[in-house]
């Protein structure tokens, strides 16, 4: 028993020659039906989604006292990449992950208090 056989066993063959199968007709139907149909109310009323508070509660925590001096930082920091006075290869990673630190630590308890 050779090796492909033995796969063969587990697993069909296909052959880039197959004329491809056809679907009855009815499923081809259904699926039309589903692209081209109007939504139904029960999905539209799913659709409804709460806005995501996140990025406004981020926003309002880099500018707070806490963070004020951080986001200073990081913006002088990519004001200095921008106009080419860094060294070469610098970015301003370390101090967005500083800023982002902060941000982050000032939203958790003002978002988790706001879920559900």
């Amino acid at each position: 028993m050779s090796v492909t056989s033995f796969f063969s066993s587990f697993f069909n063959t296909v052959h880039g020659d197959a004329p491809e199968e056809k679907q009855p007709e009815n499923e081809n139907k259904e699926e039309e039906v589903a692209e081209v149909g109007e939504p139904s109310k029960e999905s539209e009323e799913e659709e409804v989604e709460a806005e995501d508070i996140h990025p406004v509660i981020i926003e309002e925590c880099k500018n707070s006292a806490a963070c004020a001096s951080l986001t200073r930082h990081f913006e002088h920091c990519q004001e200095k990449v921008q106009s080419g006075q860094g060294f070469k290869g610098e970015d301003c990673v370390e101090e967005l992950f500083h800023l982002m630190h902060c941000a982050d630590a000032c939203a958790a308890p003002k978002l988790f208090s706001k879920l559900k």
